[in-house]
């Protein structure tokens, strides 16, 4: 079958095209004919040899790829071979390929109405970004200032704010990038690359309740400079390089929180995104797909990543 395989790590084109041995199903498992596969900026970490932990740097050589939506094509001994549209996590890699291995028990229906394709857009990012509403225990009236407004986390923020009936402040840092949050419903965008954003930010919205920093470093840290007492950060990215250097005893003195909450078990990720099928299906949440690439064409999609010329989400399309 196809693959894209990596032997050493390094720049984008580490990623090759290549046959490999076909996969094989066993207790407990199911063989999923892949159509769609998630492409995420940790992704590019990885393959770059900069994961955020060393532990998530995998053996070579290495299938990248964790997210994965497609057809159940087979099945190992007691589990079900029946064919249906599924979403599946892969524990960090096998997915950029033709078919994979995932265990049956883990497996999540595609609801009637949903694309594929919206279904694995929504397989990391919904639950990432339901998550991180449910700590910052989003309400009507708040405002929350969310960075990187246009990505994939970002623009599920926005909706799933402007449905709280939050007032929703997006920072992101190109025209396009801005028109995009406005049309899903933010109040105010601001680009975050110009000098004095985050007066502009005070000027207009004053002091904010929730910030959802998916940059990091310098800029998530002027972000926390924002929130009023009370107010709630929310780390989920590290765009910048580096996490944002918001220190309890920072956070302390500005009587703000940081509800970063406990791992979540593989259940109450399962839960987390069946619910953000729920909401597609129903009309409320809507991913935006930026950009799709070919399978054989892994290393452009990763180049555009690093890049930052994508909007929403990146996925890898399966043709056979």
């Amino acid at each position: 079958m196809r693959a894209v395989v990596m032997r050493e790590f390094g720049p984008p084109e580490v990623l090759e095209p290549a046959e490999v041995d076909e996969v094989q199903a066993g207790l407990g498992e199911v063989v999923i004919d892949v159509e769609i596969a998630n492409v995420t900026f940790v992704e590019t970490q990885v393959r770059a040899g900069k994961a955020p932990h060393p532990s998530m740097l995998p053996a070579l050589p290495a299938i990248l790829g964790n997210g994965v939506g497609g057809t159940v094509a087979g099945a190992g001994p007691a589990s079900s071979g029946a064919r249906r549209r599924v979403v599946a996590s892969l524990n960090g890699t096998g997915g950029y390929a033709e078919r994979v291995v995932a265990p049956a028990a883990r497996l999540i229906e595609v609801p009637d109405g949903v694309a594929l394709r919206d279904a694995v857009a929504l397989l990391a990012d919904g639950r990432t970004a339901l998550a991180l509403a449910g700590r910052a225990g989003l309400g009507a009236g708040d405002t929350v200032l969310i960075e990187a407004a246009a990505g994939g986390v970002g623009t599920l923020l926005v909706q799933i704010a402007r449905n709280a009936g939050a007032r929703v402040v997006a920072l992101a840092g190109q025209p396009r990038k801005l028109a995009i949050a406005r049309d899903l419903g933010a109040d105010l965008t601001v680009d975050y690359s110009r000098d004095g954003w985050d007066k502009q930010v005070r000027d207009v919205a004053g002091e904010v309740d929730v910030v959802f920093d998916g940059v990091g470093g310098d800029l998530g840290l002027a972000a926390f400079g924002l929130l009023a007492a009370g107010g709630r950060f929310c780390p989920f990215g590290m765009a910048s390089g580096s996490f944002a250097p918001v220190t309890a005893e920072l956070a302390g003195a500005r009587q703000v929180s940081v509800p970063r909450g406990a791992a979540a078990s593989p259940e109450e990720l399962a839960a987390l995104v069946r619910t953000a099928l729920a909401e597609a299906a129903a009309g409320r949440l809507r991913p935006l797909i930026g950009q799709e690439f070919a399978l054989a064409a892994a290393a452009h999609a990763h180049a555009a990543i690093e890049a930052r010329t994508t909007v929403g989400k990146t996925l890898l399309t399966v043709s056979r």
